[in-house]
C-alpha cells in the first residue's frame, strides 16, 4: 500500500533514529581495542562497558516509554535522541575506564528509549499491509548503524583515534530538528488520549491482564538479543585477536555482515506479511544452524565475508519481524512502553553475553569463533521453539480502526 508524505516522513525517522542509536553503541565495540591498550586494561575489561549499556537499557526503556504514553510519542522521541547524542560525545572526553564506564552507563539509559518510541510512533501512522516490510526496515536500521561505525572505523580510525570517533557519534542529535519539522504525533495516542478516562490513560493501570504476555515477550526478547550480540558484538575482537586481521581487513569484513543484515530484514519481514510474524522468524532462526561453520571457522577472508553475510542475514531476518510483531502484540495504551521495555529487559537479562563470551574465549586459547558458535547454535534452537509455542497477531488493528472493528 502506497503511503504518503507524512507517513514516510515517520517511517525515516524511525529507520534513522534506530541506525544513529546503534552507531553510537557500535563505536565503543570498534574502539575496544584501542581503548584497552590507552587505559592499559584487559580488552574484557573495556567490553564490560558494554555490558553495563545493556544493562541500563530497560531503565530508560521503562521511563522513557511511561512519558511516551502519557505525553506524546514525539516530544519523547526528540528529547531521547538529544539524550544519547550527549552522553555519546561526553564519552570521547573520558579520562579513565572507570568514568567510561559511568558515561555507557548513561547513555545506554538513554539508548533503551529509542527503540520503544520510533516504532511505536512508526507502525501506529502506517498502513497496515506496510508493517511487515517497514518492521525489517526499521529493525535493520541497527544493521545500518553497525555498517557506518565498521565504515568510520576503516576510513578514519587510524587517522582520529577511538576519541575521534565518539566525537562524530554526536551527529545524530541533528535528527531532532527533522522529526520536530517532518513528524506528527500519533493519531493512535491522540485516540487513546481522547476516548479513555484519566485512570485508563495511566500504562501501568492498562498493562492490566497483559503482564502474562509480557512475560512471554521478556523471554523471547532474551533470546533474541543474545542471538543478535552473540553474533555481532564481539566480531571485531574475533577478527583482530583470533584471525590477527589489522584494521583495513578488520573494516572491510566487518561491513559485509550489516549488508547482510539488512537484506535479510527487509525480506523477512517483507515474508512475515505472507505467511505469519511466528513463521518467518522460525524459518529465519534455523536457517543460521547450517552457516555457523563457514562464519566461525573459514581461514580465508573470502569464505569469512561469506559467512559472515549469510549468518546475518538470517539473525537479523529473525529480528526484521520484531518491531511489528510485539507492536501488535501490545494494547494501544502501552504500546510505547510495552514493546521497547520487554525488549530492554531481555537485553538486561543478556547483557553479560559479551564478557561472558569474551571471557572464555581469552581463557580457551582464543578461541572467539568455537565459543560463539556453540552459544548461537543453541539459542537458535531455543528461539525457534519459543517463538512457536507462543501467540500470533498478525494484522491487529489500532486505534480507531480497532473500535470500529468490534
Amino acid at each position: 500500500m502506497a503511503m504518503t508524505s507524512v507517513q514516510r516522513n515517520v517511517v525515516i525517522a524511525g529507520f534513522l533514529g534506530w541506525t544513529l542509536d546503534a552507531f553510537d553503541f557500535f563505536i565503543l565495540v570498534f574502539a575496544a581495542k584501542a581503548i584497552a591498550a590507552e587505559f592499559h586494561v584487559g580488552r574484557e575489561d573495556v567490553v564490560f562497558a558494554v555490558t553495563l549499556t545493556l544493562l541500563a537499557r530497560p531503565a530508560g526503556a521503562f521511563v522513557f516509554g511511561l512519558l511516551a504514553d502519557r505525553f506524546g510519542r514525539r516530544p519523547m522521541l526528540m528529547l531521547d535522541i538529544a539524550l544519547f547524542s550527549f552522553f555519546e560525545l561526553a564519552s570521547a572526553f573520558a579520562p579513565n575506564l572507570a568514568v567510561l564506564f559511568v558515561l555507557r552507563l548513561l547513555f545506554g539509559f538513554a539508548m533503551g528509549g529509542e527503540w520503544g518510541l520510533g516504532s511505536s510512533l512508526t507502525m501506529e501512522i502506517i498502513p497496515p499491509k506496510s508493517r511487515g516490510f517497514v518492521s525489517g526496515l526499521l529493525q535493520e536500521g541497527y544493521a545500518c548503524g553497525n555498517l557506518l561505525a565498521a565504515l568510520l572505523f576503516w576510513l578514519l580510525f587510524d587517522h582520529i583515534g577511538w576519541r575521534g570517533m565518539f566525537i562524530v557519534g554526536f551527529m545524530p542529535s541533528l535528527l531532532v530538528f527533522y522529526i520536530r519539522s517532518k513528524v506528527p504525533e500519533s493519531p493512535v495516542w491522540e485516540h487513546t488520549q481522547r476516548t479513555k478516562t484519566a485512570q485508563e490513560r495511566h500504562p501501568l493501570t492498562a498493562m492490566k491482564g497483559y503482564w502474562g504476555r509480557a512475560a512471554f515477550m521478556i523471554v523471547l526478547m532474551t533470546l533474541f538479543n543474545c542471538f543478535s550480540h552473540g553474533t555481532q558484538d564481539l566480531y571485531p575482537l574475533f577478527l583482530q585477536v583470533e584471525k590477527g586481521f589489522g584494521t583495513d581487513l578488520t573494516g572491510k569484513l566487518a561491513t559485509i555482515g550489516p549488508i547482510g543484515a539488512i537484506c535479510g530484514g527487509l525480506f523477512f519481514g517483507a515474508l512475515s506479511e505472507r505467511i505469519g510474524r511466528k513463521r518467518a522468524i522460525v524459518i529465519a532462526a534455523l536457517l543460521s544452524l547450517p552457516i555457523l561453520k563457514l562464519w566461525a571457522f573459514s581461514t580465508e577472508p573470502l569464505l569469512l565475508g561469506m559467512g559472515a553475510f549469510w549468518l546475518q542475514v538470517m539473525v537479523q531476518g529473525a529480528w526484521g519481524v520484531v518491531p511489528v510483531h510485539l507492536n501488535e502484540l501490545s494494547p494501544d495504551a502501552v504500546r510505547a512502553t510495552m514493546p521497547g521495555l520487554t525488549y530492554q529487559i531481555g537485553n538486561f537479562i543478556s547483557a553479560g553475553v559479551p564478557w561472558v563470551l569474551t571471557t572464555l574465549a581469552e581463557a580457551n586459547n582464543k578461541q572467539y569463533g568455537l565459543t560463539m558458535a556453540v552459544f548461537i547454535a543453541v539459542v537458535a534452537v531455543l528461539l525457534a521453539i519459543v517463538t512457536a509455542l507462543g501467540p500470533e497477531a498478525k494484522g491487529q488493528k489500532f486505534g480507531a480502526a480497532a473500535v470500529a472493528a468490534e
